[in-house]
């Protein structure tokens, strides 16, 4: 009896492997009864990323990793970017009584917000490669991040305006001295603070340090009027902003 039981183990596990094996989007086409191609799978997965319907995934699914790839470096990604950044200054010129008291602010992330990390990930299959954070600070201690002319334009007229700009990044405290150097290289200057994170935030999720620095400004009276990122972990959590905006970006997810 025990013999039968292990030999039909065996065999189920068999035919779940072979089932895993033989599993392709393309195959899937009819799912649903509707007509499913890797193209449609790809922006179904990309846009639920966007939606943080898809959470903590390590890497791009590899048959979309060249989907991604062109998204992340087409004419779609600046224009969908750009409509962020136009949302961002009607908001800015038609709901934002700003007081000029000096505590009127307004918080950025970094990565993939200001600079991007596009000309990273491209060495690295657009996300399908699981992140090796050894390497990715190697290429942030180069300091060659470009702009994001969208996000540098928002930047200028919040400075124009006289709004405190703080940058709240998940980068460590040791990569201070070249993330100030890539930003104002890039034509970023003018900010207030510029937040990276401790040894004690390192053990601390991503959502959880922002929100805590969050609490500490708004404790110190500003009034935070916007946030912009790229990830959720960005401006979700306790305090927020009055308003919060979000610019795409599948490549990875930060938590």
């Amino acid at each position: 009896m025990a013999k039968t039981f292990v030999i039909l183990l065996a065999i189920s596990g068999f035919l779940t492997d072979l089932a895993a094996a033989d599993w392709n989007i393309l195959n899937q086409k009819k799912k649903y009864g509707v007509d499913i191609t890797l193209k449609n799978y790809c922006e179904s997965w990309r846009m639920n990323v966007e939606l943080n319907n898809i959470q903590g995934f390590d890497v791009v699914p590899q048959e979309c990793v060249g989907y991604i790839g062109k998204y992340m470096t087409g004419t779609q990604y600046k224009v969908d970017s750009q409509g962020t950044i136009d949302e961002c200054t009607v908001y800015l010129s038609t709901s934002c009584n700003l007081k000029k008291d000096g505590k009127d602010a307004w918080i950025f992330d970094i990565d993939d917000t200001l600079l991007s990390t596009v000309p990273y990930y491209k060495k690295h299959q657009y996300g399908g490669e699981k992140l090796n954070l050894t390497s990715l600070e190697e290429w942030m201690s180069s300091g060659k991040a470009p702009a994001l002319d969208h996000s540098l334009r928002l930047f200028k007229d919040l400075r124009g305006r006289g709004v405190h700009i703080i940058l709240v990044s998940s980068r460590r405290e040791k990569l201070r001295s070249a993330t100030i150097d890539n930003l104002v290289n890039a034509g970023y200057y003018g900010w207030t603070n510029l937040i990276l994170r401790n040894p004690n935030d390192e053990c601390k999720s991503v959502q959880k340090y922002k929100a805590e620095v969050r609490n500490q400004l708004t404790g110190s009276g500003y009034r935070i009027w916007g946030i912009l990122g790229d990830q959720w972990s960005s401006i979700l959590g306790y305090p927020s902003a009055r308003r919060v905006f979000k610019l795409p970006n599948s490549l990875y997810y930060t938590g």
